[in-house]
């Protein structure tokens, strides 16, 4: 039993059988296409807690609106610059605002009409944001809740196996077992391989999402604040 818990995984793969490899493959593409959402996943989310904060702070610093070009070229691409333009086109349609000067709000009319509908366009932006960062994540919770009950299927055959080593054999011994027990080992260390980083990636990048759409909808309320501020006293 020893040398089968030192063994490597190559000598281990060479004693299962067609069904354990089988299993190992489906575990193997899990993991790749875990990693591959994992890596697109991070890319995507990766700089926006700094990108947001400076889009923020462009937008808090100036007494009017600014064009929603002139955000993002100053703080680069985050979910609120969507979200900030959405509101600006229902901001101008109301106000009749032309973009005759670039980057600069032109708006001549003294109230807006209905701030409420401002805010409705945002909140629809907000979501359609809020779905494109989610996008995958269903993926990765699938392959984080099956993967171990592939490989626990593994593991069940494996012990089947020494079982039926065991019963051809007429008694136990090591080159009986040994087949079915590298099985079970094998395919219950894969579909943990393939479950732990999806997992981990899942929790931390849905923490990541829910913060995120925490601060879409605050911003949303702080720019129909402004605006009723600016535009409807």
């Amino acid at each position: 039993m020893a040398l089968l818990l030192f063994a490597s995984p190559v000598t281990l793969l060479e004693q299962t059988t067609g069904v354990a490899r089988v299993i190992l493959g489906i575990l193997l593409f899990f993991s790749i296409f875990s990693w591959a959402l994992i890596l697109q996943k991070f890319a995507q989310l990766s700089g926006l807690d700094q990108k947001t904060a400076r889009f923020l702070q462009m937008f808090r610093s100036g007494r009017g609106l600014a064009d929603p070009n002139t955000l993002r070229a100053g703080a680069g691409t985050t979910p609120l610059v969507s979200i900030y333009a959405a509101g600006y086109r229902e901001f101008e349609a109301q106000l009749g605002i032309a973009h005759a000067h670039a980057g600069a709000s032109t708006a001549t009319a003294t109230k807006l009409r209905n701030a409420s509908a401002v805010g409705v366009e945002m909140q629809v932006a907000a979501g359609e944001e809020v779905r494109r960062l989610e996008k995958g994540m269903s993926t990765l919770a699938t392959i984080a809740s099956v993967s171990p009950f592939i490989g626990l299927f593994g593991t069940v055959w494996g012990v089947m196996d020494a079982f039926a080593g065991l019963g051809e054999a007429g008694g136990a011994s090591l080159r009986a077992v040994a087949p079915g027990i590298s099985e079970a080992l094998i395919t219950t260390a894969a579909g943990l391989f393939a479950a732990i980083p999806a997992l981990i990636a899942y929790n931390h990048f849905l923490h990541g999402i829910r913060s995120m759409a925490t601060r879409m909808s605050d911003f949303a309320a702080e720019f129909v604040a402004k605006i009723e501020t600016l535009y409807t006293s």
